[in-house]
């Protein structure tokens, strides 16, 4: 007799009892525990309440009315560029007027810079007394064609720099380097601006006979009637330190001389006369620069001696408010949503409810990955939701009580509001982990907020060096924060960029990275000792 033993077939669809299955049964679990609801929501909410809080409480103390046509509103210091951004714009310009193509030369031959010493007379007309030193890295002469007279209006400047050699800077924020000579009597540098229709070309030389392009740009805005001519201008001297509670800077002004030759203006010009305008120059200040150190021209022999003080570069962030104070309320949420992921896995240790799971899903790694799963997701889009919320609502606050905010783009700040929410995901994913390896709620969150919270206080509080404090946010899971940075680092600026001013050391990719590295390392060592430790 023959027996035919057919194959047992289950009726159970296929991935029933796989990874699917796991994380359909650990949300389960979260959502079925009325606590940890209750503090997603407060998580949320707590972005909101905090955003909303630091929003009316910021207003603005200057007055209503610009100084000037590219103003902030209620912030007249600071004027706005050709893209929206708040610019410095204030230095001695030598100008005529320059109708559609045509090109400016000239030689200079010395650049020096002196230290002001500014008293209670700063805003009277008597030059500022001069001590020795003051000509800085930044200290710029050259050749400017620019929109007008006004600060914030567009334009391409060819110069020279007193460390950085020739550069080629254009609408505040651009900036391209050329030859590195530095300049001196017996060794001038010749330059040349040439608009052709909306490009404007830099030249450089050092015989006044073979000239090399530094750079070529667009400037659509440019009208056809431009200004042209010599400019002088040198940002303070800055000394910067760094105390518990945060960062400060102090400087000085500094007023910069240069001596221009062989000054030479091709193409139509409606008058023939040079004419001196301190841009950003005001009585009393409120423009810009003091009139002590709105600086002057004098003519002798061909030669032009320019003097002025001030900046034409980006603000680099130092004026109005950023999405980054919007969402102060995230870092109260980052602790709420630690707490929760190690929670989710210390509970069922202390339970004994580790063994159940265990035992109705034998391949450990997969709980504890479809655990880390459900808690990242439920924290990134608990956080996505409180960002969402909070942006719009505090950016509107912000304005209605004078406010400026410095705008970004629509790329960073998307960038800025999902990878806050993907910062705490991770974060709560980190604590996971560090739960699972500790199996104890109150050290595995010491831990995590040991690893994540403290380097961040330490680093942007000023408790430690600037050093330092870069050293920690380069290698500790608080280069995560990281990802919050909206304001860049222009180069043309010198600035201390230290995590008390907010700027961090990693680029914004980069130290989200190194959190995830963390995370990923401890995930997996969590994965490890799940597997050889019995439950």
């Amino acid at each position: 007799m023959t027996t035919t033993i057919t194959a047992h077939r289950t009726d159970t669809p296929t991935g029933r009892d796989g990874f699917a299955q796991l994380l359909r049964g650990e949300w389960t679990k979260f959502r079925t525990v009325r606590g940890w609801l209750i503090a997603t929501a407060a998580a949320a909410a707590v972005m909101v309440l905090l955003g909303v809080l630091t929003a009316a409480g910021s207003h603005e103390t200057y007055g209503s009315t610009p100084a000037n046509p590219n103003g902030i509103v209620g912030h007249p210091y600071v004027p706005i560029g050709p893209d929206g951004e708040p610019v410095a714009d204030s230095f001695y310009f030598v100008h005529q007027p320059l109708d559609g193509d045509g090109s400016i030369t000239a030689k200079v031959s010395s650049l020096t810079a002196r230290l002001a010493q500014m008293g209670q007379g700063s805003t009277s007309q008597s030059p500022p007394a001069a001590t020795t030193g003051g000509l800085q890295p930044w200290t710029k002469a050259g050749l400017i064609i620019k929109e007008g007279t006004s600060q914030g209006s567009a334009y391409a400047a060819i110069m020279v720099t007193g460390g950085h050699g020739v550069r080629m800077q254009y609408n505040y924020t651009g900036d391209i380097a050329g030859p590195t000579e530095t300049v001196s009597t017996a060794s001038p540098q010749w330059l040349r601006l040439t608009r052709a229709a909306d490009t404007v070309t830099g030249y450089a030389s050092t015989d006044g006979t073979t000239w090399t392009t530094v750079g070529a740009i667009d400037l659509t805005s440019l009208p056809t009637t431009a200004q042209a001519g010599p400019f002088v201008a040198s940002p303070d001297t800055r000394t910067s330190t760094q105390q518990l509670g945060g960062g400060s800077s102090t400087g000085q002004p500094v007023v910069a001389t240069a001596t221009f030759g062989a000054l030479d203006l091709q193409g139509q010009q409606p008058t023939s006369t040079w004419t001196g305008t301190a841009v950003g120059a005001s009585p009393q200040g409120a423009g810009g620069l003091p009139a002590a150190l709105a600086g002057g021209f004098q003519t002798a022999g061909g030669a032009y001696t320019v003097t002025g003080s001030g900046d034409i570069a980006p603000d680099a962030g130092q004026s109005g408010s950023g999405i980054g104070q919007i969402l102060v309320g995230g870092f109260a949420a980052l602790i709420v949503m630690i707490v929760l992921g190690v929670l989710f896995i210390t509970t069922e240790y202390r339970r004994g409810l580790i063994r159940t799971s265990l035992t109705v899903s034998p391949r450990r790694g997969r709980v504890l990955l479809a655990k880390a799963t459900v808690i990242g997701a439920v924290t990134f889009v608990t956080a996505l939701v409180g960002a969402v919320i909070a942006v719009p609502i505090s950016e509107h606050i912000l304005r209605a009580n004078g406010n400026f905010i410095s705008p970004i783009t629509a790329v960073t700040e998307i960038r800025v509001i999902a990878g806050t929410a993907a910062l705490l995901a991770v974060a709560a994913v980190l604590g996971l982990a560090v739960g699972t390896i500790l199996r104890r709620s109150a050290a595995a969150i010491t831990a995590v907020v040991a690893l994540v919270v403290l380097p961040y206080i330490l680093a942007t509080s000023g408790a430690l060096s600037a050093g330092a404090s870069q050293w920690l946010l380069r290698v500790s899971p608080a280069a995560g924060f990281a990802i919050q940075q909206s304001t860049p680092a222009y180069p043309q600026v010198d600035l201390a960029y230290t995590p008390t001013a907010g700027f961090y050391p990693l680029a914004p990719g980069a130290g989200f990275a190194v959190l995830c590295a963390w995370a990923a390392l401890a995930l997996g060592v969590a994965i490890y000792l799940l597997r050889r430790r019995d439950a």
